[in-house]
């Protein structure tokens, strides 16, 4: 009797301890390894829904207040003396350059993906991690390359110039002349990311910092801040995508109302 209790007893850590494993795989861990075994998985549904803040959130999180208190920085020019970038249809163009390897792109695509889910829809967005060789090693992101963006108001346009194997590093995408153009005349530095809205506003470099915000985090424990407007991970990630759905606002005459007359919204276009 007293070894089929222990035998039970066994099973039962055993099973125990194969469940915390599991757990630990799905959420992902802090270990750069594991975080890095992630790299080009297809990001699941539950994850992509907690990039889709909910208003009150967005509403509750002062992007102004979080210039002011030094967690994020106000976009780097919103107003551009450039001609208005739209598409043949009337679609402002949204185009982002950065690289997989990249720490500040690997941050600034959190906010990005925020603000552009607000807009329409990702499919084929993946899992990636900043190159382990750079500042801010193995940050948890995602990557635009290979991803499909559909909208009924906006035309998003990534390129992803290299992976984050290396260095050296293996050419992913290349900007075409007009890209090129844009980017040596709006950012003649040639840092990245780099995001321009319409030739409306842009940014060069990341709101926030890499090595605050996502410091020991995974994507699930990173994700699951955003929901609390008190978090760090809010006050940065959330501020930072408001303000880009803020000059996008701008750049498609403030439609949908159903995300352009948000507060935050008209808030940040009288700022």
């Amino acid at each position: 009797m007293q070894k089929k209790i222990l035998y039970l007893l066994a099973a039962i850590i055993i099973i125990a301890v194969a469940a915390i494993l599991i757990l630990l795989s799905e959420s992902g861990s802090s270990s750069s390894a594991a975080l890095v075994a992630y790299d080009n998985k297809i990001v699941p549904q539950y994850l992509l829904a907690q990039l889709s803040v909910p208003n009150n959130v967005s509403n509750a999180v002062n992007a102004t207040q979080s210039e002011e208190q030094g967690i994020i920085t106000n976009m780097t020019n919103t107003a551009v003396k450039s001609p208005p970038m739209y598409t043949s249809s009337g679609k402002p163009i949204v185009l982002y350059i950065g690289a997989e390897y990249c720490p500040f792109c690997a941050a600034e695509r959190w906010a990005m993906v925020i603000a552009l889910k607000r807009f329409g829809t990702f499919t084929g967005l993946r899992y990636m991690t900043s190159g382990s060789n750079d500042v801010y090693p193995n940050t948890p992101t995602f990557t635009f390359y290979n991803s499909t963006y559909t909208s009924s108001y906006i035309r998003f346009v990534p390129v992803e110039l290299t992976t984050n194997n290396g260095p050296p590093y293996t050419q992913l995408q290349t900007p075409n002349a007009s890209q090129n153009s844009t980017m040596s005349t709006l950012n003649p530095s040639g840092a990245i990311p780099f995001i321009d809205i319409a030739n409306i506003s842009v940014q060069v470099g990341a709101n926030y910092n890499p090595g605050v915000v996502f410091a020991g985090a995974t994507w699930n424990s990173t994700a699951s801040e955003l929901s609390n407007p008190q978090s760090l991970q809010a006050k940065s990630i959330v501020a930072a995508a408001n303000l880009f759905t803020a000059q996008i606002c701008k750049a498609t005459n403030n439609t949908p109302q159903s995300v352009c007359g948000q507060p935050y919204v008209a808030a940040l276009e009288k700022a």
